[in-house]
């Protein structure tokens, strides 16, 4: 049995954020996931993407992000269960918790916090005919690394950020990129669409659109796409080595869903007037698996219900203790092991 203050479920950035904000407060995390190693999606299906919202960093690859989450967490000595996914939970009689994985581990925690992202999931694949022959052999559902994609023919298909973000990416490494998209106008943020259109005018981006592509062709692996306009039904053929339709992906919350946790829409609902608690007192949910009036599903936003969330949990765990939260430049982080690490973090005391 493994014992812990906090048990995250996802040990995605939110997730692993989490334990540093806990650790602030003296509190222990073990984390469960079924991907076999941490990360999350950041790093089992774009580690090389380029990531613009996180404070402080410009642009930082999604891989190297949880690499700095990883670093940040060290002096707290996270545990972690790694390639499971978490089965049931059973709460006792004193109000703490025991979740058991698919592999039969159990881990018995007073506060459970599901930072699941976006829970299991699988790219949502066009209907094309003959779409399962290219797969793997000209067809990709996802950029784990670019460097496969240099001198290249790449169409990338879709509308989002995803889409656009690596249309830009991809730019300056393949020898040729075009994008397709059936709207003319993008789901993705204004300044990538400002992006693209610039590389359209310097002749690295073919953008096409309103289309879509309708066809895959090629003898053993995929030469050609055909795409049509959607206005004038007119098609075209194109020669490329790689077709990446990026049009999301199609969550699933898998046996969370059967908790007795309120859901709408497959996601959790939380109160975010205060500390991000389900409907079940002491779990919480963090990051994109919740829901809540005005909720945006962007990391910076599951950090900072991560760090309210560890600010609920430690007075649940507490009740007895009140706490000064102090500013980060007060002192250094006291790891576990009663090392002292100086750094421009935050500072907690207790007082009894």
């Amino acid at each position: 049995m493994i014992k812990t203050d906090i048990l995250i479920i996802g040990a995605g950035p939110t997730g692993l954020f989490a334990v540093f904000e806990a650790g602030l407060l003296q509190l222990k995390c073990h984390l469960i996931d079924a991907l076999p190693q941490a990360g999350g999606q950041c790093s089992e299906i774009y580690p090389k993407k380029p990531i613009y919202d996180i404070p402080g960093f410009p642009e930082v690859l999604a891989g190297d992000l949880v690499d700095n989450l990883m670093e940040q967490i060290k002096p707290f000595q996270p545990g972690f269960t790694l390639g499971e996914r978490a089965e049931t939970i059973e709460k006792l009689d004193d109000g703490t918790f025991i979740v058991t994985t698919n592999k039969g581990t159990k881990h018995h925690a007073p506060i459970v916090a599901i930072a699941g992202g976006l829970g299991s999931f699988e790219p949502r694949k066009p209907l094309l005919e003959n779409l399962e022959k290219y797969e793997d052999n000209g067809v990709a559902y996802m950029i784990k690394e670019p460097e496969v994609y240099r001198g290249k023919k790449v169409l990338i298909a879709g509308g989002g950020d995803s889409a656009l973000d690596w249309s830009i990416f991809l730019a300056d490494v393949a020898e040729e990129v075009t994008l397709v998209h059936r709207r003319n106008e993008f789901r993705g943020a204004l300044d990538s669409v400002e992006k693209v259109q610039h590389l359209k005018n310097e002749g690295k981006i073919n953008l096409i659109t309103p289309a879509e592509v309708v066809a895959l062709k090629g003898e053993h692996s995929l030469e050609k796409v055909t795409v049509q306009n959607t206005n004038t039904s007119e098609e075209t053929d194109i020669a490329v080595d790689y077709f990446i339709p990026l049009f999301g992906l199609s969550p699933k919350l898998g046996p969370i869903a059967n908790w007795g946790l309120e859901i709408e829409k497959n996601a959790i609902k939380v109160d975010n007037t205060y500390d991000y608690q389900t409907n079940v007192p002491g779990i919480y949910a963090i990051g994109d698996v919740n829901t809540y009036p005005g909720k945006l599903k962007l990391i910076l936003c599951g950090f900072h219900e991560a760090t309210l969330m560890c600010q609920s949990a430690y007075q649940k765990i507490h009740p007895d203790k009140k706490y000064v939260m102090k500013y980060t430049t007060v002192g250094g982080v006291t790891g576990f092991d009663g090392s002292k690490k100086e750094a421009p973090k935050a500072v907690v005391k207790a007082i009894d």
